[in-house]
């Protein structure tokens, strides 16, 4: 059995980054779109006819079915109902190794970054001194 770690489900499940990707993209997208059926308080009807889609296609997102949408499909679902999208593309995560170590990413996930050093002719940054609520410098040493 392999003991291997996998930054999402979709890492795990598809054959190719690149379809783990495009899943996770979809995934997103399906989320949102759903989200703001349930906030919009819209039946399944109207959401097909905000989207321009058949109710039978708005009950398959529902329920999840993301192999049945396409990327294209859902950004035009989206876009139909005046949700914005937004992209950003970020440097795959690198592979750990020696001298290195793990990172939270703005999108929740962690990658391997190296561990830098401070330059050599440049000091390291101090910390400012803390204050009590008066102002006076708290010592780090008191008793």
């Amino acid at each position: 059995m392999s003991n291997q770690t996998f930054l999402s489900v979709w890492d795990a499940i598809e054959d190719t980054p690149e379809q783990a990707e495009n899943m996770k993209l979809r995934s997103v997208l399906m989320m949102a779109i759903k989200d703001h059926i349930v906030r919009a308080e819209m039946s399944q009807a109207q959401a097909a006819t905000c989207f321009g889609v058949t109710q039978p296609r708005v009950s398959d997102l529902m329920r999840g079915k993301i192999n049945l949408f396409a990327l294209d499909a859902l950004v035009n679902m989206a876009a139909a109902a005046n949700m914005r999208i937004e992209i950003r593309v970020l440097d795959a995560p690198v592979k750990r190794s020696a001298g290195t170590k793990s990172v939270k990413t703005a999108a929740g996930g962690k990658h391997a970054a190296t561990a830098k050093k401070p330059a050599a002719d440049k000091p390291a940054t101090k910390a400012p001194a803390r204050r009590n609520k008066s102002g006076v410098k708290a010592d780090a040493h008191a008793h």
